[in-house]
């Protein structure tokens, strides 16, 4: 069972990769925790969470369970800051909620404490405390790397459409599960959803997620356009462990020599130009390509950037580390 995507030309020409939506990629975070998948990239960052969490998590636990429907005042495809989404989340009108919690209930059981959800103010409250406090430990500490790897996947993704059009854009989303048979998009979902979807010139939002390893998903509601949540990097990203810090002391000595004029100046150029390959690089830079390559492994093992492979190419991004690096640095040695 498939869900299908219908496209004309004016969807085609408004269809775009944007960055994580928070919520959705919360929704995602929570499902990845309570299941047993990907245990080399999200083990330890299991380990951890469940060390963070608080018996008040358990709400938003039960709400969002590791497979099936979450309602989508918890898990909406909105775009902004954290922070805004989590009030917008707290300020959904109770028709909304209402509505979400009957629909789910048609479809599987909710916790008994729900039924109340949407008159309770105090119970509704509490469920929020829950939604922001479990944000606190799976997601933020995390949101800078999240981002820094979604704007590498975005530049894999905007390859694939200049080398191959929009069919090979849509072949590399999730093939596993996305399949592009024009002019349908059609999207296998985990929990079975089955229907049709007339994007009638809206487009689509192509949105990378570091917590959706395992499958794909849809906010038809979402606006100004409907969202279709994919893997980065098919879902093979590196493990996801302690969020990237200020190096120890042992290694100030390591990072105070790629400081440099030259080592600065290639990590000024990935940091201006994300996702660039090592040949763009040494365009950038003004240096030979073996020699930008040299320059580019001793910033990865200094956990300044990080590199992802598109089929033969190398393609740079600076890591946050890095990004603070670059801020606190003073131009004039750039």
């Amino acid at each position: 069972m498939v869900y299908r995507i219908h496209f004309t030309v004016e969807d085609l020409m408004r269809t775009r990769v944007a960055q994580p939506s928070p919520l959705m990629e919360l929704a995602a975070a929570v499902r990845i925790l309570q299941s047993r998948s990907h245990p080399v990239r999200f083990g330890a960052w299991r380990h951890a969470a469940f060390a963070g969490l608080e018996p008040m998590a358990r709400m938003v636990l039960d709400l969002i369970p590791p497979g099936g429907w979450a309602p989508t005042f918890l898990s909406s495809a909105g775009t902004g800051e954290p922070h805004e989404l989590l009030d917008r989340a707290r300020a959904a009108p109770r028709s909304r909620v209402r509505e979400d919690l009957a629909h789910i209930a048609e479809r599987q059981p909710l916790p008994p404490w729900a039924r109340h959800l949407a008159d309770d103010r105090d119970l509704r409250r509490r469920l929020h405390e829950s939604l922001d406090h479990v944000h606190d430990v799976l997601l933020s500490p995390h949101w800078a790397r999240v981002v820094g790897e979604a704007t590498a996947d975005q530049g894999i993704r905007m390859r694939h459409l200049l080398t191959g059009g929009v069919e090979a854009l849509f072949a590399s989303l999730d093939p596993r599960r996305i399949r592009w048979t024009a002019p349908v998009l059609e999207v296998a979902m985990v929990s079975g959803f089955d229907g049709d979807l007339y994007l009638e010139g809206r487009g689509l939002l192509l949105v990378p997620s570091v917590f959706g390893a395992d499958s794909p998903a849809i906010d038809i509601d979402a606006e100004p356009q409907p969202v279709v949540r994919y893997p980065v990097g098919h879902g093979s990203a590196p493990p996801l462990t302690t969020p990237v810090r200020p190096a120890p002391t042992a290694a100030h000595t390591s990072l105070s020599s790629l400081m440099g004029r030259t080592r600065a100046s290639v990590l000024y150029a990935i940091a201006q130009h994300p996702s660039c390959s090592t040949k763009e690089l040494a365009a950038l830079t003004g240096m030979t390509p073996p020699s930008a390559s040299e320059h580019a492994t001793t910033l990865r093992a200094a956990g300044l950037i990080h590199t992802v492979r598109h089929r033969n190419t190398a393609l740079h991004s600076p890591t946050p580390m890095g990004i603070a690096l670059l801020n606190s640095a003073p131009r004039a040695g750039v």
